[in-house]
């Protein structure tokens, strides 16, 4: 295939050499903050993963597109990504499920795209400098520089204002509801509460009286993008209804209610983005492989009601934390795993057991 030449430029100058594909903008720009992802399959559920929002994946694994695309794989509605970089674009998938190839997906949805590019040198520059704002794109090449000195981060931003649903909506049965407070909340994360319980999905502007009024027996806080150091509106409502119900957070969800609990959180140097991150339960001394997105953590130092339940055995960074006498509970990993392993999906048995006997247990 003839691709048009493209350009990377990172904040910090460092420059890249590629091709564009997927959706090409009029402008021949595109911005955001660029992370890598090492996850070896599931391209389409992290491209559709709202907590990406205002990012640029930059892909480890160097062949992507090979099984091409389903519907069945889609995270969100849409793609809320930047754009994507990949070293190898493949425009021939090979899958019984497959309903058309990566690129076409990406012209669809107007993710724009960098191939041919070196991505292991961008790895490691992001690894040696941490996650950059940045630019590319086919346009002139002093414009791509120009807009990567420009190009903003996520640190400070809201962006769940973006992601979350306009409306609530309701999925699957069961005698026990909760409502799940969308700040980029994934399908894979819906279905598994479906199964278990009738949830209703509300916008992340619903208020204390708003969720109380919904009479659920537990609260639910979804993933999400962007910096959670700039969602006090959202702690404040944490704050009306810790020790009322019970609650399980997951990524963004897990920040918030930490941060409801009086810890205070920070942002990674190039974030936990993959779906093979080691990860203790110190509550049954358990290993298990995690699928993992996320730029910002919890600080141990300020938990405040709290307690660390897991830790991140490659960087001792707390994956989890538990707070017993109020009846919560959240981890910063995805135990969902859209994709990735199933090792962690007992949590959402764990929140069963919290709603069903009012006792936080280990599995």
């Amino acid at each position: 295939m003839n691709r048009v030449p493209a350009t990377l430029v990172l904040a910090d100058g460092a420059e890249f050499e590629g091709y564009a594909a997927g959706y090409l903008p009029s402008t021949g720009v595109t911005t955001g903050e660029f992370v890598f992802n090492t996850a070896l399959s599931g391209y389409q559920e992290i491209i559709t993963d709202p907590s990406y929002a205002g990012q640029v994946i930059a892909f480890t694994y160097p062949h992507i597109g090979n099984y091409g695309v389903t519907p069945l794989d889609e995270e969100a509605l849409r793609p809320w990504c930047s754009g994507i970089v990949a070293r190898d674009l493949s425009d021939l998938p090979s899958n019984w499920r497959s309903v058309g190839p990566l690129e076409g997906f990406l012209v669809q949805h107007r993710v724009p795209a960098i191939v041919g590019v070196d991505t292991r040198r961008l790895t490691r520059h992001l690894r040696r400098h941490g996650a950059l704002p940045g630019a590319f794109g086919h346009g002139d090449p002093a414009a791509v520089e120009s807009a990567a000195r420009t190009a903003r981060g996520t640190d400070g931003t809201d962006l769940v204002s973006l992601v979350t649903t306009r409306e609530p909506y309701q999925h699957g049965e069961g005698p026990r509801h909760v409502v799940a407070l969308d700040y980029g909340i994934k399908t894979t994360m819906v279905h598994q509460l479906a199964r278990r319980f009738r949830v209703t999905v509300v916008p992340a502007t619903f208020d204390a009286d708003a969720i109380r009024a919904l009479g659920p027996d537990g609260l639910f806080l979804s993933n999400g993008p962007g910096d959670p150091a700039a969602l006090d509106a959202q702690v404040r409502v944490l704050d009306e209804l810790i020790g009322t119900l019970p609650i399980f957070g997951i990524c963004l969800g897990h920040q918030l209610l930490a941060r409801s609990l009086g810890a205070v959180t920070y942002k990674l140097p190039f974030g936990h983005h993959g779906s093979n991150h080691p990860v203790k339960d110190l509550v049954t001394d358990r290993v298990e492989i995690t699928a993992q997105n996320h730029n910002y953590a919890v600080s141990a130092d300020a938990l405040g009601r709290g307690q660390v339940s897991h830790v991140n055995l490659n960087d001792g960074v707390v994956e989890g934390i538990a707070a017993p006498r109020l009846a919560c509970f959240s981890v910063q990993y995805h135990p969902e795993a859209g994709p990735g392993p199933h090792d962690a999906r007992y949590l959402f048995d764990r929140f069963e057991s919290l709603l069903t006997d009012g006792v936080l247990e280990a599995q």
